[in-house]
């Protein structure tokens, strides 16, 4: 956890300089950017083919592993309701405004526009059912 408190100002400070340097320069930091993604996509692979292709140490971890998969299903719950819950506020601000605008010039469109942010709200909906299906599987 520590590790996140520290990357994340990090990351932070990246996505600013990228951005200024966009800013700045156009389609030359542009590439640099394409270029930079491709070589942080090829490490992240050979970390991932790594990481995962370990067989006998594999054997070791197992013990280790079992007691953590109840904690990573845990946080998948949450970051799944809380990913949910933020594109479903998004998403119900758009259409709730929208809706409103269309009920000041047409009244009788109350139903129709109740509909559509009863789909938005949907998306929540589905975030919780995904926190429970992990949920369970903890």
């Amino acid at each position: 956890m520590s590790t996140w408190f520290l990357a994340l100002p990090v990351i932070a400070a990246g996505f600013v300089a990228a951005r200024l340097a966009l800013r700045r320069s156009g389609r030359t930091a542009l590439w640099w950017m394409i270029a930079a993604d491709a070589v942080l996509l090829a490490a992240a692979t050979v970390v991932l083919t790594l990481a995962l292709g370990g067989g006998s140490a594999q054997a070791a971890t197992t013990a280790a592993q079992d007691s953590g998969s109840g904690s990573a299903a845990l946080i998948g719950a949450a970051i799944a309701v809380a990913g949910a819950t933020i594109g479903a506020g998004i998403a119900v601000a758009y259409t709730g405004a929208a809706a409103l605008a269309a009920l000041s010039e047409r009244p009788e469109l109350f139903g129709r526009a109740m509909v559509i942010v009863g789909l938005a709200e949907g998306i929540a909906i589905y975030g919780l059912v995904v926190a429970v299906i992990l949920i369970g599987k903890a």
